[in-house]
C-alpha cells in the first residue's frame, strides 16, 4: 500500500488545454492569462486579479504596493511557510511574529495589538489549512492603527468568512497555485485587490517594470516601442500555466467537495480516540480544507509525532508537517525562543498533516486512519 501525501487532480481537460496552447503558439503570458485573471477575480469576489508565477511573488508585489521600506515592521504568524516572512525581509523590513490559536492554528487576533508600534506597516494573516482567520477583528485592528492587511491565502481557495469569499475582505489577497494547492497551475499565484492603482502597479512590476502592453510586442498588432517605468521583476505567469488554471477553476467546486468529504471521514474515524485532537473549523466560516492536520496527544499515545511520521513512511504512507515555526530557523534567530510562543510550540510538537486530495479513495482514508490508530493507540 503506497499512499502519497498529495496527488494533483489532472484530467484530459488540463491536458487538452495545454495542447491547445502549444498548437496556438502563444506560450508565455497572453490571452489565457488575462482570461484566468478575470475568471478568478469573479470567483473570489475581487475587482482585479494579477496572475504571477508564485504565491511568493504575489506577496512580494503586494508589499511593493504598500510601500514597505527598510526598518518597517509587518506582523505575521509564528507558524507559516517561510515565504510569508521572507518577502518582508526583501525590503530590509522586519517580520514580527505573533502566536497562534491551539484549535485552529490561525494567528491569534488577540495577540496582534501588542505587537503594533510606530514602525508597523502591515499585517499578513495566514488562512491555515484553508480556514479563514478572524478577519473582522483583524480588519478592525488594522483600521484603528492605519495598517494594510495582506491576506496569505495560499491554502484558501475557495474559502468563506461569514459568507464572504476570501479574496474580498483584506486590502490585497494572495493565492498560490503550487502543485499541492487546492487548484494548481504547477507553479503560479494570484494577487487580488479592489484597488485599481495597486493592480496596475503589480501588472507593471511583474514584467520588469515595462509598460503594460509590452507583453504583446511580438504579436501582429504589437509594437517594438515600450517604456520601462519602474524597477520590476520576472514574475509573469505563462499562458500554459493559466490554461491549466482555467481547467482547474472549472472543477474547483468538485475538488472542494471531495476534500470536505474526505476530511469529515478522517474526523469521524479519529473523533472518539483520546490519543488525537482533530482540527476545528469555526462555525462562521467555511474552510477550503487544503490540509488535514491531526494533533497527537503525547500523554495518551504509544508513540511520538516524529516516530509516527517514520512508521507511516515504512508502511508506504507519506505525510507532511505544517509548519516548522519560523523562530526555529537559523535565519530567524532574532525572533525569540520557543518559550515566547507557547501555543505555537505546543501545536508544532503534536501536529502531523495526513494525505488529503481529490481523487483519494475512501478506502485510502480508512487505511491511513487505521495505520495511525494502530501505531498510536
Amino acid at each position: 500500500m503506497d499512499i502519497p501525501f498529495h496527488k494533483p487532480y489532472i484530467t484530459d481537460d488540463e491536458i487538452n488545454a495545454v495542447a491547445q496552447c502549444l498548437r496556438n503558439g502563444w506560450l508565455t503570458m497572453g490571452p489565457k492569462t488575462f482570461e484566468f485573471e478575470e475568471r478568478f477575480a469573479s470567483a473570489v469576489g475581487g475587482q482585479y486579479a494579477v496572475a504571477v508565477n508564485s504565491g511568493t511573488a504575489a506577496l512580494h508585489l503586494a508589499l511593493c504596493c504598500v510601500g514597505l521600506e527598510a526598518g518597517d515592521e509587518v506582523i505575521v504568524p509564528a507558524m507559516t511557510f517561510v515565504a510569508t516572512s521572507e518577502v518582508v525581509r526583501y525590503f530590509g523590513a522586519k517580520p514580527v511574529l505573533a502566536d497562534i490559536e491551539y484549535d485552529t492554528h490561525l494567528m491569534d487576533a488577540a495577540k496582534i495589538q501588542e505587537k503594533i508600534n510606530s514602525r508597523t506597516k502591515a499585517i499578513i494573516p495566514v488562512h491555515y489549512a484553508g480556514q479563514p482567520c478572524d478577519m473582522d477583528e483583524i480588519m478592525r485592528i488594522a483600521e484603528k492603527n492605519n495598517l494594510i492587511v495582506i491576506e496569505d491565502a495560499a491554502h484558501a481557495f475557495p474559502a468563506f468568512y461569514k459568507d464572504r469569499p476570501v479574496g474580498s475582505i483584506g486590502h490585497i489577497t494572495c493565492f498560490s497555485f503550487y502543485a499541492t494547492k487546492t487548484i494548481t497551475t504547477g507553479e503560479g499565484g494570484m494577487a487580488v485587490t479592489d484597488n485599481k492603482e495597486w493592480a496596475e502597479k503589480m501588472r507593471t512590476l511583474r514584467l520588469h517594470g515595462i509598460s503594460k502592453d509590452a507583453w504583446n510586442r511580438y504579436a501582429k498588432n504589437g509594437s517594438w516601442k515600450y517604456d520601462v517605468t519602474a524597477n520590476g521583476f520576472k514574475y509573469n505567469i505563462t499562458d500554459i500555466a493559466s490554461a491549466i488554471g482555467i481547467a482547474q477553476l472549472d472543477k474547483a467546486d468538485f475538488l472542494t467537495a471531495e476534500r470536505h468529504r474526505l476530511s469529515a471521514r478522517y474526523s469521524e474515524l479519529f473523533e472518539d480516540k483520546k490519543q488525537f485532537s482533530t482540527y476545528k473549523v469555526k462555525e462562521d466560516r467555511k474552510s477550503a480544507w487544503h490540509l488535514y492536520p491531526l494533533k497527537i496527544a503525547a500523554e495518551n499515545s504509544k508513540t511520538t509525532r516524529d516516530e509516527l511520521i517514520e512508521e507511516l513512511k515504512k508502511r508506504g504512507i507519506m505525510t507532511s508537517l505544517h509548519f516548522i515555526p519560523l523562530y526555529r530557523f537559523s535565519v530567524y534567530n532574532d525572533a525569540g525562543t520557543p518559550s515566547d510562543y507557547p501555543v505555537c510550540e505546543a501545536v508544532f510538537e503534536r501536529t502531523i498533516s495526513l494525505p488529503l486530495y481529490a481523487g483519494m479513495k475512501d478506502e485510502d482514508v480508512d487505511s491511513v486512519a487505521r495505520a495511525v490508530i494502530d501505531i498510536c493507540v
